[in-house]
């Protein structure tokens, strides 16, 4: 009897380590230490990130809806307007020289939303890398250690007069945890790169097409098929071989002004 008891309370204990196991799993605010995605940081805290990249250059905060900022020293920011602001509103600043291009890291933050202390854990939600002056699609995986495209020229790519939209890897349950968006439950989150051009791209895109941003984030591929008939445009994946071997269209055709005929 005494072996019995046991051999079923190894038993209770095993199946009680299952379901705590499982519970954690799907309770939405559950967290482990590291990185959602290839990319390195996303799904970090704050505390990782800073241990991972050493003090950031400069933290700032939006000044407005558009992109304006104010930027302060960490002294500053940690003594007196984290206070003022919020921990959640601060982005971290990380700034590199390579290759002659600046490029400028911002790590934007969301709060553990049961985390009710003065200080909530912060986790990296997106990244933000500002490139100055803009470079060519091409040159882009030489200066972002963290891009690494696809590729498979059937990869999910995207397109607008102004971005070039491109997903990786496959969906990440964890990744809600950051995703502040209406029925973020609803619907997967996958790692994405956004390249953006403030001065728009060309309607025949190339890899020598210039942008000067790039945003990686967790983005819906659900969500981007809903809406390419009206902002997201289906292309060839621009990191494939067979996108570098399309031809530009031929120019238009150039109607004559007709020329009046007089009597003689």
């Amino acid at each position: 009897m005494v072996h019995r008891r046991s051999a079923c309370s190894t038993g209770l204990l095993a199946l009680s380590t299952v379901l705590w196991a499982a519970l954690l799993v799907f309770i939405p605010n559950a967290h482990s230490a590291g990185p959602f995605f290839e990319d390195g940081y996303l799904g970090l805290t704050q505390q990782e990130l800073r241990a991972k990249l050493g003090p950031p250059n400069a933290v700032r905060d939006r000044k407005s809806a558009l992109r304006v900022f104010r930027y302060y020293t960490l002294k500053d920011w940690e003594d007196t307007f984290k206070k003022l602001l919020s921990g959640e509103s601060g982005e971290d600043v990380y700034t590199y020289k390579r290759e002659g291009v600046e490029v400028r890291y911002s790590f934007a933050y969301v709060a553990d939303r049961n985390d009710q202390s003065d200080s909530p854990t912060l986790w990296v939600s997106s990244i933000d890398i500002e490139l100055s002056p803009p470079v060519p699609l091409g040159k882009i995986p030489a200066l972002i250690p963290e891009f690494r495209p696809v590729q498979d020229s059937t990869a999910p790519a995207y397109r607008s007069n102004l971005w070039v939209l491109l997903f990786k890897g496959g969906p990440v349950p964890q990744a809600r945890t950051v995703v502040r968006s209406q029925g973020q439950h609803l619907t997967d989150w996958t790692l994405a790169f956004q390249l953006f051009s403030l001065q728009g791209l060309p309607e025949f895109l190339t890899l020598q097409s210039t942008v000067d941003r790039i945003e990686v984030s967790p983005q819906s591929p659900q969500l981007a098929r809903q809406r390419q008939e009206l902002t997201h445009d289906p292309i060839l994946n621009p990191f494939s071989p067979e996108f570098a071997q399309q031809q530009p269209p031929p120019p238009p055709a150039i109607k004559k002004i007709p020329v009046p005929k007089y009597a003689d």
